[in-house]
């Protein structure tokens, strides 16, 4: 049963593997402590020590590490639902670009 069109399911692969592909890296380079993405981490303008600042920054890089995983696995299970609605479409002879 088609739940949408030929051109949307074309549109929501597309998307999905795009935005796999770029949370999957971000999501490495915020694991890997990248020094690029400091300003994403939410941190707080004074700290007690410079043991706190560390702590809070690595905390912060691994929950946006997993926040950016769990997105590219909801992109993956969009993208599954894309691509077996564009075989529906296909099949139904639905499919005219």
């Amino acid at each position: 049963m088609p739940l949408c069109g030929p051109k949307m399911s074309l549109c929501g692969m597309i998307v999905s593997v795009w935005g796999i592909i770029q949370l999957s890296i971000m999501g490495g380079l915020f694991m890997w402590k990248s020094v690029g993405l400091i300003e994403d981490l939410g941190l707080e303008e004074h700290y007690d020590t410079t043991e706190h600042l560390y702590k809070a920054a690595d905390d912060a890089y691994t929950n946006i590490a997993f926040n950016c995983w769990i997105a590219a696995a909801i992109y993956l299970v969009t993208m599954v639902v894309s691509v077996q609605q564009f075989h529906v479409n296909r099949q139904a002879g639905a499919f005219s670009l």
